[in-house]
């Protein structure tokens, strides 16, 4: 197998911020997936990154990237002013596609979107914004609902995941799901929590992602 590329990419968001990522491409990538954090998590994340080493082992490329600036982060973590601003996220989410298909390492890959807590609503926002560019949506404890009118317009399949004893949040999802269009599906865990992290969840949600962002993505028929 041919060694895995890794890079600390800077992306120009087309607001004037530029952001911060960390992009790794194992041989022969068959796609990108781009991971959409939220609710004042960042790149860091040691929940996506463990998803993200999963993908990775599937041939899989990945970008985690932080949404906001390290200013505006300081500016969420103490007014939490940013990190429902699904508009914002959405456009920044926009130029990073645009970003992968002109990098030398993943220009010409299909990108895929993972969207945790309000990123979820974020990645689903691009998606609708990105049409065909974008193949399959995969959502962790996600606000989808947040999406709002985007969520008939997204075109690519979406794999909504959520925990058996997240009861609002699975709602939440099943309100959003109600709303789309594309080919789609809820996963619950059973008894996970929000964060995943009872014994033997988050593999759960890393082997559903998995299959999911394969190409082509399964839709159980829905």
């Amino acid at each position: 197998m041919a060694a895995e590329t890794t890079r600390t990419v800077t992306l120009e968001s087309g607001d004037g911020a530029l952001l911060t990522g960390d992009l790794a491409v194992p041989g022969r990538a068959n796609a990108t997936v781009l991971f959409a954090h939220g609710s004042g998590s960042s790149r860091f994340s040691p929940r996506n990154r463990a998803v993200a080493a999963a993908l990775r082992e599937e041939g899989l490329a990945t970008l985690l990237l932080d949404l906001l600036t390290g200013d505006e982060e300081r500016t969420d973590a103490a007014t939490a002013a940013h990190r429902f601003d699904i508009p914002l996220l959405g456009r920044r989410l926009v130029a990073a596609i645009d970003a992968l298909e002109r990098h030398e390492l993943t220009g010409g890959l299909p990108v895929g979107l993972f969207g945790a807590s309000t990123g979820a609503a974020a990645a689903l926002t691009a998606a609708a914004d990105r049409g065909r560019t974008v193949y399959a949506v995969v959502s962790r404890g996600g606000r989808p609902d947040l999406a709002g009118d985007a969520l008939p317009d997204v075109l690519a399949p979406v794999l909504l995941i959520v925990g058996g004893n997240d009861q609002e949040v699975l709602r939440l999802n099943e309100a959003a799901a109600a709303r789309l269009r594309a080919p789609h599906r809820i996963h619950v865990v059973p008894s996970a929590t929000h964060l995943f992290e009872e014994p033997g969840a988050l593999e759960e949600v890393a082997r559903e992602a998995s299959r999911w962002f394969a190409l082509p993505p399964t839709t159980d028929g829905e």
